[in-house]
């Protein structure tokens, strides 16, 4: 029986990755930037989101969002307040998003007239991990209110992120942040990934992030993100 299971689920990842192939060849054809950002519910995600959106629309970036969660449509509703064309993905309990749901919910867009598509996974520090989007730009987000060593207890996915985003950070010292314990968590397990520090409320670090997601090469190579101040 354990064969069997590893076999499916072997399966199921492999079939994933070849449509996760052919939609990151698609979205490199219509020259649109996508990023697939990873957290725990809480995290702040879809109001860093909001902001992130509402920053590009009001300097002229055409950006777009898919948004998964197990039910309801709220953070769809909640992100439209920026202007971007937002689409909502409900899973309907399953724990991640797929390559496949990415393409169905992508059918009528039109990719060519977009700079920037940001897909809001399921609030899940595991699952996600495990699934190609056919994204450029893998996101993991860790808030000041969820623990310092978030990143060792699930280093499969901060180990895997091309930009790690601290969230929350207006509220810091109010919930005893430590900081270096923080980056040093983060480092243990991803010493190179640009570490991006935001809070929606103040707007510190939103813009940066969205010049981050917009030139992906950077990521490696701008001296100035390897490290947190």
């Amino acid at each position: 029986m354990s064969t069997r299971i590893v076999d499916l689920r072997k399966g199921i990842l492999e079939k994933n990755d070849l449509l996760a192939q052919s939609l990151r060849a698609q979205f490199a054809r219509a020259d649109v930037r996508v990023s697939n950002w990873v957290s725990s519910p809480g995290s702040g995600k879809t109001a860093l989101l909001e902001s992130l959106l509402t920053a590009a629309i009001s300097r002229g970036t055409a950006a777009a969002a898919l948004v998964g969660d197990c039910a309801t449509d709220n953070d769809a509703r909640r992100l439209e307040r920026s202007g971007a064309p937002v689409r909502q993905i409900v899973t309907e309990s399953m724990c991640h998003l797929e390559a496949d749901m990415i393409a169905e919910y992508l059918d009528g867009w039109r990719l060519a007239d977009l700079d920037l598509l940001v897909i809001e996974n399921v609030g899940n520090l595991v699952c996600p991990t495990a699934y190609d989007l056919g994204e450029d730009t893998r996101v993991a987000l860790l808030s000041v209110t969820e623990g310092e060593d978030k990143p060792a207890k699930y280093p499969q996915l901060f180990h895997s992120a091309d930009v790690v985003v601290i969230t929350k950070t207006d509220i810091a010292t109010a919930v005893e942040w430590d900081r270096d314990a923080a980056l040093a968590a983060i480092r243990a397990v991803n010493p190179a990934a640009p570490i991006v520090e935001t809070s929606s409320r103040t707007g510190d670090g939103v813009l940066e992030l969205l010049d981050l997601l917009l030139t992906p090469s950077s990521i490696t190579s701008s001296p100035q993100l390897q490290e947190a101040p």
